[in-house]
């Protein structure tokens, strides 16, 4: 099996629904495809910069340690990955003039996680092989998308209102918080069983992110 293929197909069918359920404004093709790249490479280096902080001010050392393991999760990967994903966002996509109606939020910051997301995966895939290219399809790379539509909701909406400071980080702590919680559950795999709240938090997360979709669809300033 052509493990590049592998690697970029979930991200690739991620895009395409998104782009599908933009239904009103279309945005342009170049400016997604800009942000992608971002995602995939500044945002890449940004996160390499912040972990070799966030590891010097935050150590862990003991892999059954629960509390080190939630350090771990939600500042050391979570935190990091979070905010780098959403400076480029903030600064770049949210400051453009195609950022006009919320859904765009959603848009651009799928986009950019899908970017992280893919080189991300290709890295793991042709480590790992086919079996976690495969596992990875249906987990890691979901979680991505769930965590950028819901950034993107609150982003999205931070855009048009006077409240777009709180806003834009209610978007990146509630990315973090789910980030946070899939790896928690991951990384203290050393408790028998644990690993379903993983599962259980990226459940909850399609679920918010399809309501958020199909809220801001609705509230669509170019919706006829």
């Amino acid at each position: 099996m052509n493990l590049l293929l592998l690697a970029i197909a979930p991200v690739t069918i991620i895009i395409v629904f998104i782009y599908v359920k933009d239904k009103f404004e279309k945005e342009p093709i170049s400016f997604l495809i800009k942000n992608f790249l971002l995602g995939a490479f500044l945002s890449v280096i940004i996160t390499f910069f912040l972990s070799f902080l966030s590891n010097y001010f935050f150590v862990v050392t003991d892999a059954k340690s629960i509390l080190q393991q939630f350090i771990k999760a939600f500042i050391i990967v979570a935190l990091v990955e979070e905010f780098s994903k959403y400076i480029i966002v903030r600064f770049y996509a949210q400051k453009s003039k195609e950022f006009n109606e919320p859904f765009d939020g959603i848009v651009y910051a799928v986009m950019v996680s899908m970017g992280f997301a893919a080189l991300e995966n290709i890295l793991y895939v042709f480590q790992y092989g086919v079996n976690v290219g495969f596992t990875r399809a249906f987990t890691a790379v979901p979680a991505h998308a769930t965590f950028g539509i819901l950034m993107g909701y609150f982003m999205g909406k931070a855009k048009f209102s006077k409240n777009r400071v709180q806003l834009n980080l209610i978007g990146l702590l509630v990315a973090t918080l789910f980030h946070g919680a899939y790896d928690f559950f991951l990384f203290i795999n050393f408790i028998p069983g644990i690993a379903i709240g993983a599962f259980i938090s990226l459940i909850v997360g399609i679920f918010l992110s399809r309501k958020a979709i199909r809220k801001h669809q609705q509230s669509s300033y170019f919706k006829i």
